[in-house]
């Protein structure tokens, strides 16, 4: 009996939190899926679970009038980009800093982790004047390597802690038989390391992707905007804020992420808790 209360209170407990983390979001697209009229009447949440009249309309607006579809492709380039960039880097870093004798590979790898946490607020001076001077700011491309700053670090930490439970004997093998050191990184170490490069692309890929403070400091015109700074700007009026607008473009750049998050969450695990090799 004491079981089936425990079990029962466990369960509980977690719909619980479940309810209160989804809430949120679940206000969100229940707000992007009133009209205007709702929301200038300010009636929505008045009317139970859902709008009473469900529409569609904010989504058509995010695309037609407020021309969405280009922060989004802006967004998906410089992600995509930081991504490849990032695990190029982090599988050398993280390789070397596993397999090489490198005299101080302790400090260096502690320096990334600081790296890792340090404040991005203070960063954004020096690296404003610094595309200013070479003329790059209103840029999207610069974006790649700044974001460099968030997926970096952690994309070396978790590949470094991968490489470094891949018996060795691997690479040993293909270096008697005559390979490189790269060439045994690249045909015999990283397809055992798939796990560990498939989830720091995907963590790089969402960090890049959510940003928001390097892209409100360093862009100006709503053509160079990415995909979350560009909400900034959407149901503004003189008189009136239609969040319903605005939330309609969290729900469009928030539910791909969660559904590439949901559906590859074995991959995502399996990455950060691989490891336990004999």
């Amino acid at each position: 009996m004491r079981t089936v209360v425990r079990e029962t209170g466990f369960y509980l407990g977690v719909l619980v939190v479940i309810a209160i983390a989804l809430f949120p979001f679940y206000w969100i697209l229940r707000t992007s899926l009133e009209s205007d009229g709702q929301v200038a009447a300010g009636v929505g949440g008045k009317n139970g679970l859902l709008p009473s009249h469900l529409t569609l309309s904010s989504y058509v607006n995010d695309f037609t009038q407020q021309h969405f579809l280009t922060p989004l492709v802006n967004s998906i380039i410089v992600a995509l980009a930081t991504t490849f960039v990032t695990i190029i880097v982090a599988t050398l870093a993280g390789y070397a800093l596993a397999r090489l004798n490198i005299r101080g590979a302790g400090a260096i790898l502690g320096f990334v982790l600081l790296a890792g946490f340090f404040p991005v607020l203070a960063m954004i001076g020096p690296l404003f004047l610094l595309l200013k001077d070479l003329g790059l700011l209103n840029n999207i491309y610069p974006l790649i390597v700044i974001y460099l700053v968030y997926t970096l670090p952690i994309s070396t930490w978790l590949l470094r802690n991968f490489f470094a439970q891949i018996p060795p004997e691997l690479e040993e093998a293909a270096l008697v038989d005559g390979a490189t050191r790269l060439q045994a990184l690249v045909k015999v170490v990283a397809p055992v390391a798939v796990p560990g490069v498939f989830t720091a692309a995907i963590l790089s890929f969402i960090l890049a992707w959510n940003d928001f403070a390097f892209a409100v400091s360093f862009l100006e015109t709503p053509s160079h905007f990415t995909a979350p700074l560009s909400i900034v700007t959407f149901g503004q009026s003189q008189f009136q804020v239609f969040y319903n607008r605005i939330d309609a473009a969290v729900v469009i750049i928030s539910v791909p992420i969660a559904a590439l998050v949901l559906i590859l969450q074995r991959r995502i695990v399996s990455g950060l808790t691989a490891g336990s090799f004999r």
